[in-house]
């Protein structure tokens, strides 16, 4: 039974590994062909009678390590200049007024139609607005630089800001001066503890010389981000910072303790160091969407019950992201395109307590919108591939 497993596991990461190769040429992101594989394997399982244990528990455990290493090597690619200042300006209000706008006007829709208070019609449609860096940056590999440097920017805050707008809503029970007094102090301790972690990271991989390092590092990363997160600080924004600071030495040479790091041996570290997370990222980032692609049933997919909804939702998704473009000043195309929902998005809708669930929002609908938004990426970047090749 052991070695069957183990047969299983390689060859549906090695059948992974070949669907990330063949993305820039087929075009459809390797997250669609990784849900429909886990599926199959499910229909193969129910039909030969195969047992499989309950595997639901593991998921959420899968999609946190996934979305620390996704936005840990979006981080350490991406460089810090004063050149970078409008393009970041310009991902952070992409990020953050359309998934506010989209919010509010969901969840006014959803209380109208569907009753229960607007507080927690509101914590149930953020993880319906968050961009899902897990799909969105390794879909845009290919795209030119400026475009892909923009889409870890965004992708990666929007993250951010997901996490941080569902926790604010989430864990409050009321919304007041109180409450807005607090999440000022708790983002104000998490930069403290990002700077006091990203310093003592950052000695440790210039200093330890045994020849296991790299793997204890991603570990110290993992727990910290677990311990902040434990306490509902936003520990994503420390592993942000930590990427930025770590694919940025060469910027901050001029520092006098940065000196004391020795950031020329340093960096030629944090090169490894940024393979091997890039290593572990599509690893975990398969296992996640070939088990949340086995635990899907047929009926969620094709449930007609919550489709309209689903179609509703993605249209309002690209309609309000394509006047959020224009105001900004940036091109529809691809970045209209890339809007996909996936990891955070199942996250943070495991997180939502049984207390504040409403009836509207089910797995169907996470589902739905999941795969129509990841279709409209592939279709979009197609489009605009072929665009690109008559020109």
């Amino acid at each position: 039974m052991s070695t069957t497993i183990i047969i299983t596991v390689c060859s549906l990461l090695l059948i992974a590994y070949a669907f990330d190769l063949t993305a820039s040429r087929t075009k459809i992101p390797s997250v669609i062909l990784l849900l429909l594989l886990g599926w199959l394997v499910k229909q193969v399982t129910t039909f030969t009678n195969v047992r499989v244990p309950n595997l639901t528990a593991i998921l959420p455990v899968l999609g946190t390590i996934g979305l620390i290493l996704i936005v840990l090597e979006g981080a350490l690619e991406l460089e810090l200049d004063k050149s970078k200042i409008p393009i970041i300006k310009k991902s952070f209000i992409v990020g953050f007024f359309p998934m506010v706008i989209l919010a509010f006007l969901m969840a006014a829709t959803f209380q109208y139609f569907g009753g229960g208070s607007f507080k927690n019609n509101l914590t149930n449609v953020i993880p319906l607005c968050v961009v899902s860096s897990a799909i969105a940056i390794p879909s845009v590999k290919n795209l030119k630089a400026t475009d892909k440097e923009f889409i870890i920017y965004e992708s990666s805050l929007s993250d951010i800001i997901g996490v941080l707008f569902f926790n604010f809503m989430a864990l409050n029970a009321t919304i007041n001066v109180a409450s807005f007094t607090e999440f000022a102090f708790e983002l104000l301790i998490i930069i403290i503890v990002s700077f006091v972690s990203t310093a003592t990271l950052s000695f440790l991989l210039s200093k330890i010389e045994h020849p296991i390092k790299f793997g204890p590092i991603i570990l110290l990363v993992i727990l910290i981000y677990a311990i902040a997160k434990l306490y509902h600080l936003p520990s994503l924004v420390f592993i942000l910072l930590l990427g930025l600071f770590l694919g940025n030495l060469d910027k901050l040479k001029q520092f006098h303790w940065i000196q004391r790091l020795k950031p020329d041996q340093l960096e030629v570290e944090v090169n490894k160091f940024h393979e091997l997370v890039g290593e572990a990222t599509f690893l975990i980032r398969a296992l996640f969407f070939l088990l949340f692609g086995y635990l899907i049933e047929s009926a969620e997919i094709l449930n007609t019950d919550t489709l309209s909804w689903a179609l509703g939702i993605v249209f309002m998704i690209f309609l309000i992201r394509a006047i959020q473009l224009k105001l900004s000043k940036l091109n529809l195309r691809p970045l209209l395109f890339v809007a996909p929902r996936g990891l955070i998005t199942i996250l943070l809708f495991l997180a939502i307590e049984p207390n504040q669930h409403i009836p509207l929002m089910n797995k169907s609908l996470i589902i739905q919108v999941i795969v129509l938004t990841a279709l409209v990426m592939m279709f979009g970047l197609m489009n605009t591939s072929r665009n690109e090749q008559k020109h």
